[in-house]
This record gives C-alpha cells, sequence and structure tokens, in this order.
C-alpha cells in the first residue's frame, strides 16, 4: 500500500505560524499534523503501508528531511516530489506518478479523522466521508441502493447528498487513476484554472468502476487557527486514557486540568493550565492561566491569561504587573 500526501500549498490562512513551517509539520499534541494523518490510515488500512510520497513546494532540505523521517517511523520508504505550480489537486497526484501503481491512497495533509473501521482493499475504490448538516459548501457524493457512488457534486446550491468527502481516497489500481489525471490535463479540462481530482473520479465512474463511502466518525481540519485549535482539543480528548505527560516535564505549584500534552522539558509555575493545552519542547510558562491552546517549542510566557490560541516557538511573551487603581461599576 502507497500513501501519496499532497501538502504544496502555502498555508496561507494559517500564517504567521506558517511562514517558518508547512501548515502539515505543524505538532498537534505532540506530533506533526502529516505525522498523525499517516498513522491514522495505517490504523484503518489491513496492508502494510510501503512508499508514502510527499508532494510538497520548495520548502528547504530541513522540511524533506522531517518529513522523510515521518515516513521511515511508519516503516516506509519515503520521496519527495516537487508541485511547483498552484495547478490543482488533480495535477499535485500526479507530480507523484511514480507511485501510482498498486493499491494507492491520496491524502490531502490539512485532514484528521477519527474512524473504527477496516477499509475493503478488494473494492475499485474507497472515499472517505461524514455526513454534515450543511453540505453547501462541500463537495458532496450519492450512492446507490447499494451503497456504491454514483455521483459528484461540488458545493450544492440544493441538497443532494449530506456525505462531504473530507479529503482521503483509496484506489485499487493506482495505474488507472494515473491515466484518467493525465487525461484531463493532456485534453486542459480545467475548473477555476485547476485541474480537479473530482472529474477523475466522475471519468473513472462513468467507465464502470465502483467506489463506495467509508464514513468516519469524526473529521478534524487544520486549514486554520481555530479549526487547528479544536482539532487540538479533540485529539487530546481522545486520548484522554493515556498519560500524555513527559516524564521530564515540571509542574510546581501549579494544576492541569486534563487533558492536556506536556512535551519535554516543559516548566508549569505558579499556573493553572488546561484543560485541552498543548505546550511543547523546552517551553516554560509562568504566573499565568492558560486554556484551549497550543503553544510551540523554546517559548518563555509569564503572566498571561488566554483562551483558544496558538503561540509559536521561540517567543517571549511576558506582562507587565501593573499597579492599578479601578473604581466601582468599571469596565475593562
Amino acid at each position: 500500500m502507497k500513501i501519496i500526501v499532497p501538502m504544496a500549498g502555502m498555508g496561507k490562512r494559517m500564517r504567521p505560524h506558517t511562514l517558518t513551517v508547512p501548515k502539515p509539520l505543524l505538532p498537534i499534541a505532540g506530533k506533526p499534523i502529516v505525522q498523525r494523518l499517516v498513522e491514522d490510515i495505517a490504523n484503518v488500512a489491513d496492508e502494510k503501508i510501503t512508499d508514502i510520497a510527499f508532494v510538497t513546494g520548495r520548502f528547504g532540505s530541513e522540511t524533506e528531511k522531517k518529513l522523510l523521517e515521518v515516513a521511515d517511523d511508519l516503516g516506509a520508504k519515503g520521496h519527495i516530489c516537487y508541485q511547483d505550480e498552484a495547478l490543482g489537486t488533480a495535477h499535485a497526484i500526479l507530480c507523484a506518478k511514480e507511485l501510482l501503481e498498486g493499491n494507492v491512497i491520496v491524502a490531502f495533509a490539512d485532514t484528521l479523522f477519527k474512524a473504527d473501521f477496516k477499509f475493503n482493499a478488494e473494492k475499485d475504490g474507497v472515499l472517505w466521508v461524514q455526513k454534515i448538516e450543511d453540505p453547501s459548501q462541500f463537495g458532496v457524493v450519492k450512492i446507490d441502493d447499494n451503497s456504491v457512488i454514483t455521483e459528484y457534486v461540488e458545493k450544492p446550491k440544493e441538497y443532494v447528498s449530506d456525505l462531504a468527502m473530507i479529503g482521503i481516497y483509496y484506489f485499487k489500481n493506482g495505474a488507472t487513476l494515473r491515466k484518467e489525471l493525465e487525461y484531463l490535463i493532456e485534453n486542459d479540462i480545467i475548473k477555476g484554472g485547476e485541474y480537479q481530482l473530482p472529474d477523475a473520479l466522475r471519468n473513472m465512474t462513468e467507465k464502470g468502476m465502483e467506489f463506495v463511502p467509508g464514513e468516519v466518525e469524526e473529521w478534524l481540519d487544520c486549514g486554520n487557527k481555530n479549526a487547528t485549535v479544536h482539532t487540538n482539543s479533540r485529539i487530546l480528548a481522545f486520548n484522554s486514557d493515556k498519560d500524555q505527560k513527559d516524564s521530564s516535564a515540571k509542574i510546581i505549584n501549579s494544576i492541569i486540568n486534563e487533558p492536556c500534552y506536556l512535551g519535554e522539558n516543559v516548566v508549569i509555575e505558579n499556573s493553572v493550565v488546561g484543560p485541552h493545552v498543548s505546550i511543547h519542547e523546552n517551553t516554560t510558562v509562568k504566573d499565568s492561566v492558560i486554556k484551549n491552546s497550543i503553544v510551540y517549542t523554546n517559548t518563555v510566557i509569564e503572566g498571561l491569561n488566554a483562551d483558544n490560541s496558538m503561540i509559536g516557538n521561540h517567543v517571549t511573551l511576558k506582562s507587565e504587573p501593573k499597579d492599578l487603581s479601578i473604581g466601582d461599576y468599571s469596565k475593562q
């Protein structure tokens, strides 16, 4: 089984956090988003993951090294493939065409999920979906009485289905997918200036291939700051039966409201942290109250009251003490 992870986008909705690191390498509770993604896929696949291709922009050797380590940690061979122009989802997948043979999973790197199933690798394809209340903002699929996908509809103005595609796809025959993607590009089949994967899916369905939905319990987005903070809280909750605090973390005169993740050499002093807080390696928090937030590495925080926040690496954030005289009924 091979995995292709398109992740060449600039992550503009996650600025300023993506100015120094690609969005898929931002950690959630101690692990990069892309690492959690491929681990989740491995858990629902019956076959061993042999190769993982990361379709990226030119992010530099350090980023590529980290991505190859993600593959190695899963016992797979890592591949770096470049998408130098933003020409759409179909074009991105084709950038890893050397892996488009046999069983292939395509997983876009700003999506995490929770699922309790093993998908059937004998099917022509499986599209991960989730039922949603408002399908008008998503690409959805229609199914027949045998739960076979019959139609793909992008952002329907009128109700046609509540099964939204979450951006993870399995193909039994990667070579067939490659031919369909090449057909789109060779014939310049473009929508919105880009080559789109659903057009290839539609062609494959019309030729008699059967795709079925794989419904997930929860779909977690990491597309912007608020969504990523929410995803962090859900990951912490999923793992609340485990100790998510590194043994080197020091908790001094402080309260930790679980679930929380504390990385290596974290120091929490005279503070209240949690619930749903991830504090990463070598960070110190003093005299603060932090909940529902992510704090990255090598950061020093003092005197902060924070909620629904993301604080980056190598930050120094200190609130100055105040000498106050505030009268009755004042509002600040």
